[in-house]
């Protein structure tokens, strides 16, 4: 038997999830006359649309301000509610991840998402990307419905815009009110590739689809070209690598042009912590994930302006590391 339960009072309405007992073995008793019958311990709720349960769009906004881990996108914390942009108009709600310093640009609808929706949401999201370049930036859509139209036409969009759709749901129960977060439409992760697809890529592969990020990479390349005998620029479908002495030393993956995403990895933590110190001294923003790799936001103009820094970096990495007698 298993039973899941779990309640929560938010502005009078409960946030729950049902309730469901499961015996196995019994398949045959929950037919009568060839047609199943409902466990009296599964209750089936009704979708209600929440400008008729008296509430407004401000009422669901606060509600994911005041508990953004509601949404299933992790350990999120608010960090702005109707952030007036330079555009014109105002930002939902403003989320931030603070281990990854990744940034969540909100938008909120009641009812169907409609393109107003759709270009509002990455108006600001784009906005937000390019007053904070360094940080990571996701583009969050909320509705009630999507039409299958629009759901199409994001889900195109989330190929090259890290977009993510969440049906919002109110549910009636017994008299009791749910509220549901569904995520239907995530961001777009490439598939690993295979030696296969490896030996079709090449230099012109990336100039056609992403040249600005064959660019950055080839500055980063012809700085540290002099400063090692082993070193070569080698094409994925997922990234531009920069290998040195037989090993990924830096990699550049494709973001919005003219940036492009460059990673490195340091898996010793005194190495690490030094780079960190260095990154913030420059005022330079930064990710390091759970798996020790630093990721920096990067065009062209950044990385001819930071070469120096990634000079003090690249020789951090490779410093040699000797224990005391």
């Amino acid at each position: 038997m298993v039973c899941l339960r779990a309640r929560l009072k938010v502005l009078g309405l409960s946030i729950s999830a049902l309730t469901i007992h499961s015996n196995v073995g019994n398949h045959n008793d929950k037919m009568q006359n060839g047609k199943w019958k409902m466990e009296k311990e599964i209750k089936i709720g009704k979708k209600i649309f929440i400008r008729n349960a008296g509430k407004d769009e401000y009422w669901l906004q606060d509600i994911i301000y005041d508990n953004p881990k509601i949404l299933g996108l992790g350990d999120l914390v608010a960090v702005n509610k109707e952030k007036r942009q330079s555009s014109g108009g105002r930002l939902d709600i403003l989320l931030k991840e603070p281990s990854e310093n990744l940034m969540y640009e909100v938008e909120v609808m009641l009812g169907e998402t409609d393109p107003s929706h759709i270009i509002r949401s990455i108006e600001y999201w784009d906005n937000e990307k390019r007053k904070y370049p360094q940080r990571q930036h996701f583009c969050v859509l909320i509705a009630e419905s999507f039409d299958r139209r629009y759901f199409n036409v994001i889900q195109l969009m989330s190929l090259n815009i890290p977009m993510i759709a969440i049906q919002a749901d109110l549910l009636e129960v017994n008299g009791d009110r749910i509220l549901n977060f569904s995520k239907i439409i995530d961001i777009y992760i490439e598939p690993e590739e295979d030696e296969e697809d490896l030996k079709q890529v090449n230099e012109s592969t990336w100039n056609i689809d992403s040249p600005w990020t064959n660019t950055n990479a080839k500055e980063l390349f012809n700085f540290l070209e002099s400063k090692h005998d082993r070193i070569n620029l080698r094409y994925t479908q997922s990234y531009i690598s920069i290998n040195i002495d037989g090993k990924n030393a830096y990699w550049f993956c494709k973001r919005m042009k003219p940036t492009s995403a460059l990673f490195f990895s340091v898996k010793d933590d005194e190495k690490a912590e030094a780079i960190k110190k260095k990154l913030d001294e420059k005022d330079i923003g930064f990710n390091y994930n759970r798996y020790k790799e630093f990721m920096i936001n990067v065009d062209l103009k950044t990385l001819k302006k930071n070469l120096e820094t990634i000079n003090e970096i690249h020789l951090i990495r490779n410093k040699k590391v000797i224990d005391d007698e």
